[in-house]
């Protein structure tokens, strides 16, 4: 028996994962730097992200459904030499992983900064300390639930939460409409920076097309469904409407940004925190506390799922499945999340410079992910029936070379960020 469009819709869930995912404070961050920097000149590398988030997720989501396993566990099922799955555990234990320790530091810290921008009078590092921990205890207990759905709705809730906030804000800040439409369909990069337009683009393509998510949205599919013939579909409905709505907020972001920029030229935006506070001379407290939310949102939502995604990812490399309520499981998960709380606890400086860089560092380690899932769902022994057609094909390739014309574009200035980060 087939089913309707709205039978597919109640059924809707890992992509609203996926988009919670990519979601965070880190994306606040790149977007708002983004429009106050570049105004409305970036906003095509958001809508390219979004297209190929799409194209790539409904690949991984189509691959756990069929397989019934995560990415990392189809990889060990394609290649069962000792030494390719050595190779491929530290591949993918190094880009997503180490990757999701870093962006925790974030997530917690961009919750926290939500907080303050909702009641400045909560600013303090005591304070700091005793928000990161709520936030830490809350999406622990999430966790050690071991429960997929019950994730999967907070989740859900999560995003349509964030996309009605940004966009309430993005509408109300009155944009330069027909500058938005030209920075959404005309690809430019401004030179007169000396390529630093090119570190923003990594960093937003990085921060919404990103490794883990691939293995997140592969491992939550196989949980959800299980029959390839009708959830495939039902899965790329999921696909597009829930990674729409989180690049629809991405983009929000980088108008309220470039527009309160445009308005207020001497107004310093280096986070999101400072994107919520510079809503207010044009609108009101009410749009720093709707932004604020939606900034506490973003971190705590990604707060879940970064810890969640590294746990998938390596406990399939690493061959020890990907049962939730297993304590494998649950210490990788564990490790991430608590280097999340005890940096933001502990670090003195924001850990902006750490989340951009590692945003710019997924557009070197997404090419690489994003072929072993094309190499994975192009074998017959895997995808059966279900393997990629043609023209799935072509756009995943044509995806992947121009991330890695991207990756090679911004490498003088990576390089450069690196140094500045490391203090060589």
């Amino acid at each position: 028996m087939k089913k309707s469009f709205w039978q597919r819709l109640k059924e809707v869930g890992p992509g609203a994962v996926v988009a919670a995912a990519f979601i965070g404070p880190g994306t606040v961050t790149s977007c708002s730097l983004s429009g106050a920097n570049y105004g409305y000149t970036l906003l095509w590398a958001i809508l390219f992200s979004t297209i190929s988030v799409i194209i790539m997720q409904s690949m991984a989501s189509r691959l756990g459904i069929v397989t019934g396993k995560g990415l990392g566990e189809a990889l060990r099922d394609k290649y069962t030499s000792k030494g390719s799955r050595t190779f491929l555990a530290i591949l993918v234990i190094a880009a997503v992983f180490i990757g999701n320790v870093a962006y925790e530091t974030g997530n917690v810290s961009g919750s926290v900064l939500g907080v303050q921008a909702i009641n400045p009078a909560l600013d303090g590092s005591t304070l700091k300390l005793i928000f990161a921990l709520v936030i830490g205890i809350v999406a622990f207990v999430l966790l050690f639930s071991g429960s997929y759905k019950y994730i999967e709705k907070v989740l859900t809730g999560l995003v349509v939460a964030m996309g009605v906030l940004f966009l309430i804000c993005a509408i109300a800040v009155g944009p330069d409409w027909l500058a938005v439409l030209k920075g959404l369909f005309v690809p430019s990069a401004p030179k007169e920076d000396g390529g630093k337009a090119w570190m923003t683009i990594a960093a937003l393509m990085g921060t919404t097309v990103v490794p883990y998510n691939i293995y997140l949205h592969a491992s939550s599919s196989a949980k959800k469904w299980s029959n390839p013939e009708e959830d495939i579909k039902t899965s790329n409905l999921d696909s597009i409407l829930a990674i729409g709505l989180g690049g629809i907020i991405s983009l929000a972001v980088i108008v309220c940004a470039a527009a309160a920029k445009s308005r207020i030229p001497d107004f310093a935006i280096a986070n999101g925190g400072d994107m919520a506070k510079s809503l207010e001379p044009l609108l009101g407290s009410w749009a720093t506390t709707i932004f604020g939310i939606g900034l506490f949102a973003a971190g705590f939502s990604s707060a879940i799922t970064a810890p969640l995604s590294a746990a998938f990812a390596s406990s399939g490399i690493l061959g020890w499945g990907e049962d939730m309520k297993k304590w494998r499981f649950r210490v990788i998960w564990l490790i991430v999340l608590a280097f999340g709380i005890t940096a933001t606890c502990t670090l003195g400086a924001s850990p902006q410079e750490i989340i951009l860089f590692a945003q710019a560092a997924n557009a070197f380690l997404l090419p690489i992910t994003a072929i072993l899932l094309l190499l994975a769902c192009n074998d017959k022994k895997l995808m059966g029936q279900y393997k990629n057609g043609v023209v799935i094909n072509v756009l995943a390739i044509l995806v992947i070379g121009v991330f890695l014309f991207i990756a090679a574009r911004n490498m003088t200035a990576f390089v450069t960020s690196a140094k500045a980060l490391f203090g060589a």
